[in-house]
């Protein structure tokens, strides 16, 4: 199995006293694709999508429900990939304690899933990043780190956090100064052939 670079999260200070999967809308801010992140890694992540597509890769969420998680969505999730009343055989695995209950993964197949309320998702600080392979993978590891990304497990590629907090990336105020003096962002590209337009 690979082995993905991996930081700890500073949280950005706005974050202080808030309640995982109930952030403010003030707080959050749609991102091209799909959902929503905390400000901070939405131009974060918005700069490094634009850097990505500038080198002929497509970034784009798995989904919305991979982006932001509300508490009520991380824990229909969580309901879907666990049980409290496990067969013999899912109760061979290790809990995960939720509302004081142990609850064990209804298959090994399923991934992992943070209790509701632990997730970096919860937070708006993650993202899912669809066909996380090959060269997409490839880009995400040389480059991730300068956009205030990094991997939080090894057996997940496609999930990425913002962990800079409050310090915002070189790259990002750049990209942001950039946007705001309405320089034209680098050319679109075909999704398809990579040529601009």
């Amino acid at each position: 199995m690979a082995k993905y670079p991996v930081r700890p999260v500073k949280l950005p200070a706005d974050l202080k006293g808030v309640k995982p999967g109930e952030l403010p809308d003030n707080l959050l801010r749609p991102i091209e694709g799909k959902g929503k992140l905390h400000h901070l890694a939405a131009d974060a992540y918005e700069a490094m999508d634009e850097a990505a597509n500038a080198d002929g890769i497509d970034l784009a969420p798995t989904s919305q429900a991979d982006t932001y998680r509300s508490l009520a969505v991380q824990e229909y999730a969580f309901y879907q990939r666990y049980t409290d009343t496990p067969t013999p055989k899912q109760a061979k695995g290790k809990p995960k304690i939720y509302k004081g209950k142990a609850w064990y993964k209804k298959s090994p197949k399923l991934a992992d899933l943070a209790t509701p309320g632990a997730s970096q998702h919860n937070l708006g600080l993650a993202v899912d990043i669809a066909h996380a392979s090959g060269k997409r993978l490839e880009w995400l590891l040389a480059n991730e780190h300068k956009y205030g990304f990094s991997h939080e497990l090894d057996s997940e590629p496609w999930h990425i956090r913002y962990v800079d907090g409050d310090e915002v990336p070189q790259l990002v105020k750049e990209w942001k100064a950039k946007k705001a003096t309405g320089e034209p962002a680098a050319p679109a590209a075909c999704r398809e052939c990579g040529r601009a337009f």
